[in-house]
């Protein structure tokens, strides 16, 4: 699969988001946190957005495809509805452009080859199947942004945990927090997370799992103003290599503790 952005796919994008967002701001804030390379391009919210994806395809540090799927990753989960009747005509608008190039998308941000083989799953097929081996590439390559970009890096690590709780939500059909953020979508699973049934150790698990939740609202708050425009101009706050690299290890290690509890629970059944 080419690693460039469709012209075609640049420009279905850029109309769409330009139409639905209708905010420099808020698309400011969306491609910074989705790894779009250098300051904010000049002109209109579809010129905007045009300028940044072409922008991605002549920057050799980046990967296009990547920020392409976090750039409309939002907008195409959204449930079409009543209220806005336009989202569903810009997500088919967007998905016919992609399939134009033979290209396809998939929940949670992937671009991939239209028909691939089952390989090419989402965060949410991962957790489902236990694939702990695909999950530990992700983190991966979140780490091997980190000397690179470590504002990506966060943004990728704030994105797992955000898959592992909705899909964990899902699939044991609790109660989705109407913020779907990662602060209140963690307090769901957190709750939902049975304790050690030894009431001395419960305890200390309660202490550690306050200690998680410390740190997956430290990770969001890390993520927002990372990617958020307001108040600071056009570059992220600077963030040191080594903050950025313990935000992601922290990440991986509350996303596969969640993984073996739910794992572990599945087997039992």
């Amino acid at each position: 699969m080419t690693n460039k952005i469709p012209n075609s796919v640049i420009g279905a994008v850029s109309s769409v988001l330009a139409e639905h967002y209708y905010s420099h701001s808020t698309l400011n804030s969306l491609f910074m946190e989705s790894g779009a390379p250098g300051g904010v391009p000049e002109g209109n919210c579809e010129t905007k957005c045009s300028s940044w994806l072409r922008r991605c395809n002549d920057d050799s540090t980046v990967d296009p495809m990547q920020v392409l799927g976090q750039v409309i990753q939002k907008f195409m989960d959204l449930e079409p509805d009543d209220w806005n009747q336009k989202i569903g005509p810009g997500q088919e608008r967007i998905r016919a452009s992609l399939a134009k190039n033979q290209l396809t998308y998939q929940m949670n941000g992937f671009i991939t080859l239209a028909g691939a083989s089952p390989a090419a799953k989402s965060l949410a097929d991962f957790f489902k199947a236990g694939d702990f081996s695909s999950i530990e590439a992700e983190f991966e390559r979140a780490i091997s942004q980190v000397d690179r970009d470590p504002h990506a890096a966060i943004t990728a690590s704030s994105a797992i945990i955000e898959a592992l709780c909705k899909t964990y939500i899902e699939t044991r059909q609790l109660d989705m927090p109407t913020m779907q953020t990662i602060g209140p979508l963690w307090r769901v699973v957190q709750q939902h997370l049975g304790l050690n049934i030894d009431r001395t150790l419960q305890d200390d698990q309660k202490r550690i799992l306050q200690g998680l939740a410390s740190i997956v609202d430290g990770i969001g708050a890390y993520r927002t103003h990372i990617g958020s425009a307001h108040g600071r101009g056009i570059e992220p706050p600077k963030i040191v290599v080594s903050e950025a690299r313990l935000a992601v290890h922290a990440s991986h290690t509350i996303v596969i503790f969640v993984m073996e509890r739910w794992l572990g629970a599945m087997r039992s059944v």
